[in-house]
């Protein structure tokens, strides 16, 4: 099927079914004539004939550029940074798989040097042997912390270790490693201000666990922070701590501490979003308790709550909210009406923090339900089973995670314009989300797939089976950095992959104007045009005067009035990326003497008739000549 008849389909589904209209696939990035590998089947597949002719070995780009990479023994599941350095975790050796790992442990990178991100050392304590998802650093005290994922079910998880990235963050300094007495490691976040640490074991029970950091040497567990929400009362009665699933993954929090915004991980209706009121732990009131503002579930094949993520969009609070599944692992069964196949991220608009809404999914063709059925035989890992008879079987299936979104970022919090995603296979997806009601696609960067190579630190390298299989994919897992994040103005994207490793990113993006210079009379007008190419195509421009005050007025379509005599310079600046622009020259002059033949009145002379106002002045100097002679 092609894109086009992919389209028509989808448009006929929404006419049968209105309810899909918000299901349907977002628009695709618009990819470089040249330099660019792009997608030839659905967004964000590998198809069937491209692993045929090779090309995932290659990867595939679109406006995306691999500017430096680190591979090392690959990676796991989180990435963090501050300044020129980054930090990510690596599969536990002990974990079914390669026994070989060279350096295990939390690696940092120092990537002063963008395109070569060079390792300077591994942090082995025992949280960051495995923190899994809850390395996190947090800038306002540039502190690292991560709790420790037990292996199995019999070993440890209650690690906590916290390290001082001050002074050289390349070389973190380790204040405190201790144990947080019925706790267990998987996700977790920093309080804005560097004092608490709230670690979600993805448990049904406990749910969380507060820590008090506010002596890095000296972490403890807040009285009343290792907690188990319980479910709704049956009745429902009146309940301000109960959530309708007590399972949470990741969380991140409002600026003042005062609230967290979490995810409640489920499949099916018990998977969604919790706002929670902990100011009791930010304040250190006595009797702390967690309270629930609001709650939001969703049935609609994207489940396995991640993350939520607060940010701000022209102006108004929301949620950018990532889900790690679909309903794709459970078979083509499971592809009812509106089901997706892939988990995928939405904006849930909380301008109001006790009814949130959702009013937009950010679905790439893999997670439009039209494709769920197709989406359910994706190769992404194989299993291999032997039989009672010594037989051996080897099926392949995308897994629980297939060609889910894990983890988002936008490049500022306060006015979030560009969203970064990683989608497993997938890969590192882009998308412009200015208008939180209309998202798209702006680029992508899948790396290129590592076949049968060994990666001992790569959980995706050492989870399919047999060791031989030949992968054609990789696993995006990681939370994007931008510059932002890491206190820096400029820069580009830091991501990992698990096989790829770490990897810095570049988008793509050109403005031009035409034309590049004109002149135009006082109080005249001429038209400008903009031209954005690339990554920032999805969106257009806003125009300025470079030299500032009232010279010239420009209209938002570019339309140009000449106010004061003089050179001015017209510059159009991408709405999504603010250091792409352009300028057209223009040139103020003087208006022109009318015609003779203009009247007031608006008639004209008939042919022959009229004369110039040259023609007079140089009749009254022959005359004039002619007078004296005489």
């Amino acid at each position: 099927m092609t894109r086009a008849e992919r389209s028509g389909l989808t448009a006929a589904l929404t006419v049968l079914f209105p309810a899909l209209a918000l299901s349907a696939g977002i628009p695709h990035a618009v990819c470089r004539t040249s330099g660019d590998r792009p997608e030839t089947g659905l967004s964000g597949e590998t198809t069937a004939a491209e692993i045929d002719a090779g090309a995932p070995a290659l990867g595939f780009k679109c406006n995306a550029d691999l500017v430096g990479q680190y591979q090392g023994e690959g990676a796991s599941w989180q990435l963090t940074a501050w300044q020129k350095c980054a930090y990510f975790d690596q599969r536990h050796p002990g974990n079914p798989g390669s026994t070989n790992e060279a350096h295990p442990g939390v690696a940092v990178v120092n990537v002063a040097d963008p395109t070569h991100p060079t390792p300077s050392t591994w942090l082995n304590s025992p949280a960051m042997i495995d923190p899994w998802e809850s390395v996190k650093v947090n800038p306002a005290r540039q502190l690292l912390a991560g709790g420790q994922r037990p292996l199995n079910a019999s070993s440890p998880g209650d690690g906590f270790s916290v390290y001082d990235i001050s002074a050289d963050c390349t070389q973190p300094v380790l204040k405190s490693a201790v144990v947080l007495p019925g706790s267990f490691g998987h996700s977790g976040q920093w309080a804005p201000d560097g004092k608490t640490f709230y670690i979600t074991p993805l448990r049904a029970s406990p749910s969380i666990i507060a820590v008090d950091v506010t002596d890095p040497t000296n972490p403890a567990e807040i009285p009343g922070g290792l907690f188990t929400f319980p479910p709704p009362p049956a009745d429902g009665g009146v309940c301000d701590d109960c959530l309708a699933n007590s399972t949470l993954h990741d969380l991140e929090f409002s600026k003042d501490g005062n609230t967290a915004y979490i995810t409640m991980f489920g499949v099916g209706s018990n998977n969604g979003f919790a706002i929670l009121d902990v100011s009791d732990f930010q304040q250190r009131r006595a009797n702390p308790k967690y309270r629930v503002i609001s709650q939001l579930i969703w049935d609609d094949g994207s489940f396995g709550a991640q993350n939520a993520l607060p940010i701000t969009i022209a102006g108004n609070p929301y949620i950018l909210f990532t889900d790690e599944a679909g309903a794709g692992f459970l078979g083509a069964a499971a592809c009812l009406q509106g089901i997706s196949a892939n988990g995928f991220p939405r904006l849930i608009d909380i301008s109001d923090p006790a009814h949130p809404v959702v009013v937009s999914k950010i679905q790439l063709d893999v997670a439009d339900p039209a494709n769920c059925v197709h989406m359910t035989t994706a190769p992404v890992v194989a299993t291999q089973t032997t039989l009672a008879d010594g037989g051996v079987v080897e099926t392949t299936g995308p897994f629980f995670f297939g060609h889910s979104c894990h983890y988002c970022n936008v490049d500022n919090v306060d006015d979030a314009k560009i969203a970064a995603c990683n989608c497993f296979a997938s890969g590192f997806r882009v998308f412009d989300i200015h208008d939180a009601t209309n998202p798209k696609e702006m680029a992508y960067y899948k790396p290129p797939a590592q076949g049968a190579k060994a990666l001992p630190g790569s959980w995706y390298a050492n989870f399919t089976t047999p060791a031989t299989y030949v992968r054609q994919f990789d696993w995006s897992t990681s939370k994007p950095s931008f510059p932002k994040d890491r206190n820096a103005t400029t820069g580009d994207i830091w991501t990992t992959s698990q096989d790829n490793g770490f990897m810095v990113i570049s988008l793509f993006s050109e403005v031009t104007v035409s034309p590049a210079s004109a002149s135009v009379k006082l109080g005249g007008t001429t038209t400008l045009t903009a031209t954005v190419t690339g990554a920032a195509s999805t969106a257009g421009v806003t125009w300025s005067v470079q030299e500032g005050g009232s010279g010239l007025a420009i209209s938002p379509s570019g339309v140009v009035t000449g106010q004061i005599i003089g050179t001015f310079h017209a510059v159009a600046t991408s709405i999504l990326d603010g250091t792409k622009q352009a300028s057209s020259a223009i040139t103020v002059t003087e208006p022109g003497l009318p015609p003779v033949n203009s009247t007031s009145s608006g008639c004209s002379a008939s042919p022959g008739a009229g004369i110039s106002f040259l023609a007079i002045p140089l009749a009254l100097l022959l005359w004039r000549k002619r007078r004296r002679r005489s």
